[in-house]
């Protein structure tokens, strides 16, 4: 788990992607409530994601997330019941987002050495400002931004991110 100060730090970062860099307005309450997850593995620089929740409901979820230069959110799927729909939106930045299917060749992110097994799918979509990919309940998936980080916005079905399921065994995704 990450320190108080390296957390503060990660938070400060973070609303400077989303004001001074996506240009994206946030309120008080929404700096207050802005998490920092490392996944359990203290090693933001290479995994986690900065996230505000914006809305989540019985049926619908929003969040505002941001992920530092090559930063990843590990591969996962959220289980088909209760399921978890996701919809991203790439806001600022430039986002690696791989997905079951033919894997790419040569893909543009770049793993740990010693957590290459844990990623095992490979079929690339980047996502630039403006451009949106859906994933499915039940899809593998991972993503990593680009070498200045990205924002992007998550629209999806209701959100528990308890029930994510990673194909990491040292991940803890609520630490």
């Amino acid at each position: 788990m990450v320190s108080k100060e390296e957390y503060e730090r990660c938070k400060e970062r973070a609303l400077d992607f989303l004001e001074n860099k996506a240009k994206i307005a946030v309120n008080d309450r929404e700096k207050a409530e802005l998490e920092v997850a490392d996944f359990g593995l203290n090693r933001i620089k290479d995994f986690g994601v900065q996230l505000i929740i914006m809305v989540n409901t019985d049926r619908v979820s929003a969040k505002e997330v941001v992920i530092f230069p090559n930063q990843i959110c590990p591969q996962h799927y959220h289980p088909v019941n209760p399921g978890k729909e996701e919809t991203f939106r790439c806001r600022w930045g430039k986002m690696y987002l791989y997905v079951e299917g033919e894997p790419t060749p040569n893909p543009l992110a770049v793993v740990p050495e010693d957590k290459k097994d844990t990623f095992t799918v490979w079929h690339e979509i980047v996502l630039n400002p403006g451009d949106c990919h859906t994933v499915l309940q039940g899809t593998k998936h991972w993503f990593q931004a680009g070498p200045e980080g990205a924002v992007f916005s998550e629209f999806g079905t209701h959100n528990d991110d308890a029930t994510d399921v990673f194909d990491d065994p040292e991940i803890q995704r609520i630490p």
